[in-house]
């Protein structure tokens, strides 16, 4: 029988280091949601990669663990349309960057924001690196938070709770996807963004367009280190990207631009700014 809630997809391409400290974080955060990690290793060229993944599945601290390899290169979509074809049931998806690091209680604040309201149909929480979700402000690229500042931003955004705050669209570094909202809208657009970059957007202005709401989980934090896996082709991917993206949804540049411009999670980064100065 099922008992997963939800299913936390990691692709993995490279990036050692990064995806060790990543699985780590989840094996160590504490939260009550009942879950499992599919990680999805896409054929990545540094040869260490794919021992220790299989050493982590076989680790009996992570049990919950299933690693698949991938016999050839797909790309972040392709591996994101597997992850959908793995539920069971009615769980929900996750996606995880394998250059994050989660903190205790994360899981569960991101499915309570999903719980609020039966219309949202993707969360996506805090981070250092998020761009429009980024703390403590959407200027730049913040550094990775030491060990001890995650701790002490979890517990100040779990202990001051607020509703969930609408997005123009989700980030994909770390986004639920609620069944409700797979069900409804379907895959991402394996056609238009093989590679990454586009495809969580597209993906939440469809969801948009079919009644779902895309917010920020203003309760949890989760650290984004950034630019593991597409160093080398990240600024033809994110023209290309942006280029099919404007293609399908015409008004997204505008829509991101009034939600700057609005910036309706302004007043909640300075109260946690001032929490955390209190603290």
């Amino acid at each position: 029988m099922n008992t997963s809630e939800v299913v936390i997809a990691v692709p993995v391409f490279n990036g050692r280091e990064a995806t060790q400290r990543c699985l780590e974080g989840l094996v160590a955060a504490q939260v009550v949601a009942k879950h499992r990690v599919l990680i999805i290793n896409d054929a990545s060229t540094d040869l260490s990669v794919a021992p220790m993944l299989n050493e982590c599945s076989r680790s009996q601290r992570s049990r919950a663990f299933e690693v698949r390899h991938n016999a050839v290169n797909r790309g972040f979509t392709w591996n994101v349309n597997q992850a959908i074809r793995s539920l069971r049931g009615d769980e929900h998806l996750l996606l995880l960057n394998s250059d994050t690091i989660v903190t205790d209680g994360w899981l569960d604040e991101i499915l309570d924001t999903a719980r609020t309201e039966r219309k949202i149909g993707t969360v996506t929480p805090f981070s250092n690196n998020a761009t429009i979700c980024s703390f403590p402000d959407f200027s730049r690229e913040w550094p990775m938070p030491s060990t001890r500042e995650l701790q002490q931003l979890a517990k100040t955004l779990a202990a001051h709770r607020t509703p969930a705050i609408d997005l123009p669209t989700g980030v994909g570094f770390c986004m639920l996807i609620t069944r409700e909202c797979l069900n409804r809208v379907g895959a991402f657009d394996l056609e238009n963004f093989p590679r990454g970059y586009g495809e969580e957007n597209d993906f939440c202005r469809r969801a948009a367009e079919a009644g779902f709401r895309n917010v920020l989980c203003a309760n949890a934090f989760v650290a984004h280190q950034g630019g593991q896996s597409f160093n080398a082709e990240k600024q033809a991917l994110m023209e290309q990207g942006g280029e099919r993206l404007l293609a399908k949804h015409p008004n997204y540049n505008a829509l991101v631009t009034d939600w700057i411009a609005r910036d309706p999670v302004k007043a909640r980064r300075e109260q946690i700014k001032a929490k955390l100065l209190n603290a």
